[in-house]
């Protein structure tokens, strides 16, 4: 039985310092069949350069901006069965697709999987203020875009990423996913390596508390409509 294609969107954006690092972390994985598809976010440094010359790369220009637009033009020019994510500046654990695509081969109700994360702190850059550093002390089990593989058909049912939320598209997204009850899993294994350094869009978000509270709101509400339509 072939091996079913995984596609692997990586979003970027002026990345060119870590990037290479990131792409080499995919072609290391043990699993044989992916594509790697990356979206970059119009750079103006070396990134381009860097993606171009490999020739495993499908390299596309996103034309808007934001990190949810970026994802969802990943997802889109997907062609594999299976869908896992990568930021230019993190790292897969070799077995990242292949544990991931093992279990869902194994469970074939679960729609998707996340993993366990460890951070590390880029040398000579300060740590986060945002951030208690007990935060790089073991690795932890999060819904992140960089620990999710799902199913490429999940996405019709849970929908896109919102950018209207952008940068916490993906809290929307996996509380989307929550309340519509779709089947998950999370891994035991660590199988994502998140660095730290002074660029972390996530950590860098002025209004970052405002945008999760909306997302709260909008769970919410979802909640609530949900209750009223099983009286």
């Amino acid at each position: 039985m072939n091996a079913p294609l995984a596609s692997v969107v990586m979003i970027v954006r002026n990345g060119e310092l870590f990037f290479r690092q990131a792409i080499e972390s995919v072609l290391a994985q043990d699993y044989p069949a992916y594509e790697i598809l990356v979206v970059d976010g119009q750079s103006t440094d070396g990134t381009a350069d860097i993606a171009r010359a490999y020739p495993q790369i499908r390299y596309v220009v996103q034309t808007d901006s934001g990190t949810a637009n970026a994802y969802n033009l990943g997802i889109a020019k997907a062609h594999g069965e299976f869908i896992a994510f990568l930021s230019y500046d993190d790292l897969w654990t070799p077995n990242k697709l292949s544990v991931q695509i093992g279990y869902l081969l194994e469970h074939p109700e679960i729609q998707y999987v996340v993993a366990h994360c460890k951070f590390f702190l880029e040398p000579e850059y300060p740590f986060p203020l945002t951030l208690r550093p007990m935060i790089l002390e073991r690795a932890l089990p999060l819904r992140i875009m960089e620990t999710l593989l799902a199913r490429k058909q999940v996405f019709a049912q849970v929908g896109l990423l919102d950018p209207q939320l952008s940068p916490a598209d993906d809290v929307d997204w996996f509380m989307r996913a929550h309340d519509l009850g779709v089947p998950m899993a999370v891994l035991e294994q660590t199988l994502l390596y998140k660095r730290l350094h002074d660029m972390n869009t996530s950590l860098n978000a002025p209004d970052g508390r405002q945008l999760i509270f909306r997302v709260l709101q909008r769970s919410t509400s979802r909640k609530r409509a949900l209750a009223q339509e099983q009286i």
